[in-house]
């Protein structure tokens, strides 16, 4: 198998100990290494697949407490640096009784916002199946350019382009500014992923096949839709699939979509799927790839913090 190979914040979440409460409420956390690029690294890992986490960290006890708990994961560490310019981003969380989330975030700045388009070099991407990156980094610091020299040199190496925009917008001047630094890297995007409740914010439509149908004009491949407890959906311009959210307690939501595209690209990048060929898989394959990321997604909502599950795990709850 080829890498997948990820590019964004790295960050710790402090994950409450107590559910149904406000933040200011929360009186116990527990440090999980996060991010959502990272997250999504560790899934495609864990799964048996091979990524790289490019990205920077501080010189502190929580940059390395990320490295450790990534290369545990087996994920490639090779290429996120350190600095002493700032530190590692927090992220604090609370949790409502559904385990959906609210955050309070520690980055201004942090030690990710530093990386630098230099430090970008074409070897992080040799036998490179995807870039996948978001939009927290997608600010007005030195990573944004960062991110353009990475899409460059992966598009060089025959890679495809996976973008989740994964809205944060506290972490902005305004929902505007956000907006504007997602539409601007829409255009690099084979794949892109939203949530439901992402879909008009992102794109202007407010009807998903519409969304999707947009995305495609825009040059967009393929769109992958996570509608929480109502399922998901993929869409190409020539077939697309749907399936149901698999009903099981849910402890914490954190990581849930992370889990979900990175369980896809795992599944894309194991049967050897690029640019070229991403539109042209037909829907039953289309069907089963949503399944198993489902599965995936399912396990993880049922742990604290963004627990990326093996395939080993996935076989053992889902025989079938």
């Amino acid at each position: 198998m080829k890498t997948v190979v990820a590019i964004g914040e790295l960050l710790i979440d402090f994950v409450p100990q107590q559910k149904g409460c406000a933040l200011d409420e929360v009186v116990q956390f527990e440090r999980v290494a996060g991010g959502a690029p990272a997250n999504v690294a560790t899934a495609v890992a864990r799964l048996g697949g091979h990524s790289r986490m490019v990205s920077q960290v501080g010189e502190d006890a929580f940059g390395t407490h990320i490295l450790k708990v990534l290369n545990a994961a087996n994920v490639d560490t090779s290429s996120v640096f350190r600095t002493n310019r700032a530190n590692t981003a927090l992220a604090f969380v609370s949790l409502d009784k559904t385990g959906n989330r609210e955050f309070s975030f520690y980055r201004n700045p942090s030690a990710d916002l530093f990386l630098d388009e230099t430090q970008i070099a074409p070897e992080m991407f040799e036998n490179c199946a995807a870039l996948h990156f978001c939009s927290v980094d997608l600010v007005d610091w030195p990573v944004r350019q960062a991110h353009v020299r990475a899409i460059e040199l992966a598009k060089q190496a025959g890679a495809f382009l996976s973008f989740d925009p994964n809205v944060r917008l506290p972490l902005w001047s305004s929902p505007a500014d956000c907006q504007a630094a997602i539409r601007k890297f829409l255009p690099y995007a084979d794949l892109v992923k939203l949530s439901d409740d992402e879909i008009e914010f992102v794109t202007g439509c407010a009807d998903e096949r519409e969304a999707a149908e947009k995305l495609f004009a825009g040059g967009a491949k393929m769109v992958v839709v996570t509608r929480g407890a109502s399922g998901s959906a993929v869409y190409t311009p020539k077939a697309s699939a749907e399936t149901e959210t698999i009903a099981v307690p849910v402890t914490d939501t954190t990581g849930a979509g992370d889990s979900f595209i990175g369980s896809f690209l795992y599944q894309l990048t194991r049967d050897g799927v690029t640019a070229d060929t991403l539109s042209a898989l037909p829907e039953s394959r289309l069907a089963a790839y949503l399944r198993f990321s489902a599965r995936c997604a399912s396990l993880t909502v049922q742990r604290k913090g963004a627990a990326m599950p093996t395939l080993e795990e996935v076989r053992e709850a889902y025989p079938d």
